[in-house]
């Protein structure tokens, strides 16, 4: 793949994102868990964007994934970043949350990621 085509490609998400974001708030009773993928990592966010602020976050790069062994960008790390976020968004007191994909498919890793932040008890 060219520069060209990466660079389209990087565009082409940024305003599908940007759609998403005009439709997807977070606010205090109900935040928003956002998503991000880079080549070797995956992120996922919990943000009241009423103040800004990051409420529960977890990642692919969490010593609590690396030391299960579960470090690269596929969708068994993924599965572990859901269970994390969900569990550090409960003991926040946060049970309910509206999901940002960032732009990404509804598919392989995004929804895994999804699927596990469900079973471990995040209502979206």
């Amino acid at each position: 793949m060219s520069q060209s085509q990466s660079k389209a490609r990087t565009e082409a998400r940024d305003a599908v994102r940007r759609r998403i974001r005009r439709k997807v708030q977070g606010v205090a009773e109900r935040p928003r868990l956002s998503v991000f993928k880079s080549g070797k990592h995956i992120y996922a966010q919990v943000i009241d964007d009423s103040t800004g602020r990051t409420v529960a976050q977890a990642s692919s790069l969490d010593a609590e994934l690396k030391k299960a062994g579960k470090v690269s960008a596929n969708r068994l790390t993924a599965t572990g970043v859901g269970k994390l976020v969900a569990q550090r968004a409960k003991a926040r007191g946060i049970a309910r949350v509206v999901f940002d994909r960032g732009g990404y498919i509804y598919h392989g890793k995004v929804k895994a990621l999804a699927d596990a932040a469900r079973e471990g008890g995040l209502e979206f």
